[in-house]
């Protein structure tokens, strides 16, 4: 099993990260154009007047220096508070918690569509025939090169609109879940199928693969029972690029299918210069993203008796 010093060094890592993404995503908010006391009044169609600016800038500390603004953000974020939503008035972590389910249920079901496909589509197509996996591979490239709201589109218009399968927009049912799931996780399916075929040819060719068909073993035996362990580290190893995926495509998904999510509320924020929930979606992503670093470390002490040793 992992050492309890790896995964205190990774947490002490993880604590660089979070502070990382949270001064990168300050910075970033204010130096774009607009002025968020007028984005927290309701925008210029409030017509607010200059005392009530005045009085916005001064009650959330907008006047202070930027470095003032960053440094009391930061104080208020070790005491584990994240602040208030300019926008919606309540607790970032509410609004946060109330739209996170949604996206955790689309990306879990992407997520596992993909890994599911992947190692299908890898099993049944890898040392097949030349044109078998010249034609498979054909797909994979076109579905990796495709935005995740280019095959969106397609799907609408083919399943919803046309033959009328599916809803083309909510959150409600397994039925609404379908096609979002489908366009998340296709591009995603077609990075993770090369990459797992590749290492299960080079698996089969291994001399314990040639002892265990001399012993009788089916090839369907061979693939399930030996092949495809050996091949499991590299799916591991990318499983932060199917996180980064699935958490940036759910954004497009969740607009393209009008889905609640915190996707979405991401989008609204930082439309509307909502700092606090901005950064508050920012740290959620980094802290997910130290966790699945951890997971895949203890991952690979369990796949890869070597990593134990060193």
């Amino acid at each position: 099993m992992i050492s309890l010093k790896r995964i205190l060094w990774r947490l002490l890592a993880g604590l660089g990260v979070l502070w990382g993404a949270a001064t990168l995503t300050f910075i970033a908010i204010n130096i774009t154009a607009g002025d968020t006391a007028l984005a927290i009044v309701g925008g210029p169609d409030a017509m607010p007047t200059a005392e009530v600016l005045a009085q916005v800038r001064r009650e959330y500390g907008l006047d202070d220096p930027l470095l003032t603004q960053y440094g009391n953000y930061i104080a208020r974020l070790a005491k584990g508070d994240l602040g208030e939503s300019y926008r919606l008035r309540i607790p970032v972590l509410k609004a946060v918690t109330q739209q996170l389910g949604a996206t955790v249920q689309l990306a879990l079901s992407a997520g596992v569509l993909s890994i599911v496909l992947s190692v299908l589509i890898a099993l049944l197509t890898a040392r097949r025939a030349p044109w078998i996996r010249s034609l498979v591979s054909g797909v994979e490239l076109t579905v990796t090169s495709a935005p995740s709201f280019v095959i969106g589109i397609l799907l609408l218009l083919l399943f919803s609109f046309y033959f009328h399968w599916f809803p083309p927009s909510g959150s409600q049912g397994w039925r609404a879940l379908v096609l979002p799931t489908i366009a998340l996780a296709l591009p995603v399916v077609g990075v993770l199928t090369q990459v797992l075929r590749q290492e299960l040819e080079d698996v089969l060719e291994q001399p314990f693969i040639l002892t265990a068909r001399a012993r009788g073993m089916s090839d369907a035996g061979v693939r399930l029972r030996h092949a495809l362990r050996h091949a499991l580290v590299p799916l591991v190893t990318l499983s932060g690029f199917v996180f980064a995926s699935l958490l940036g495509g759910a954004v497009v998904v969740e607009l393209l299918f009008a889905r609640q999510g915190v996707g979405r509320l991401m989008l609204d924020a930082a439309s509307s210069k909502d700092v606090p929930i901005v950064l508050g979606i920012t740290l959620l992503a980094a802290f997910i993203y130290v966790i699945v670093n951890i997971v895949v470390d203890i991952l690979y002490s369990l796949i890869d008796p070597r990593v134990r040793a060193t």
